[in-house]
């Protein structure tokens, strides 16, 4: 295995009713609730893409994210050979919940199939798959707290050993209307050294 440097290329967050790429806010809406917040963001960024009115607020949420770090290799002639590595903390504990609830009432018993599809966290990795015709790596991974170690280790074994080209890293936490988002793209060519120290810098 031959180690090389690697950079972030691009990074963005999603929280409090804001989107920021590279540190620069592009996109904020006051006092919103999630849909609403995304739905706006989704008009706001002119995605075209009807598929995101379906998906649960996870997935849309890493959606988000994925659309701004990965709009600009898609007009690349070579194959998007970019390795996605994500993870939080509640796994789709949201989804999950909505589910429940739509089959604890006896009276009105109804199992949604549209909402059971999203009761794994790792849907959210199909959907940008599927959008951006990823055919490389993925894996969600459950952590009680943002992993900065662990996710450059990945990303950099995934570089290395020549299984991506790039690598998009994520948190993406949401539950109960609280959410995170934090993701960057990983190369061998960026602004950004690609360490622990960095990382951490720019989640935070």
């Amino acid at each position: 295995m031959t180690e090389n440097n690697t950079y972030i290329q691009s990074f963005c967050t999603i929280e409090n009713n804001q989107i920021t790429l590279n540190g620069e806010v592009i996109f904020q809406k006051e006092k919103s609730s999630f849909s609403e917040f995304s739905k706006s963001a989704y008009q706001n960024l002119e995605i075209d893409y009807s598929k995101f009115f379906k998906m649960d607020s996870l997935s849309k949420l890493a959606f988000l994210g994925a659309e701004l770090l990965l709009k600009n290799q898609e007009n690349s002639e070579e194959e998007n050979d970019t390795a996605l590595v994500f993870a939080n903390k509640s796994s789709s504990l949201d989804t999950d919940t909505k589910y429940q609830n739509s089959i604890s009432d006896k009276d009105s018993y109804y199992p949604s199939p549209a909402v059971f599809v999203y009761t794994l966290p790792n849907i959210c990795l199909g959907e940008i798959s599927i959008r951006h015709q990823l055919k490389s790596e993925n894996s969600f991974f459950i952590f009680a707290d943002f992993n900065s170690e662990f996710m450059m280790n990945y990303a950099k074994i995934l570089l290395d050993t020549k299984k991506a080209k790039n690598v998009l890293c994520g948190w993406v936490e949401c539950f109960n209307e609280e959410y995170k988002a934090f993701l960057y793209l990983v190369g061998t060519e960026g602004d950004y050294e690609h360490n622990e120290q960095t990382i951490k810098k720019l989640y935070n």
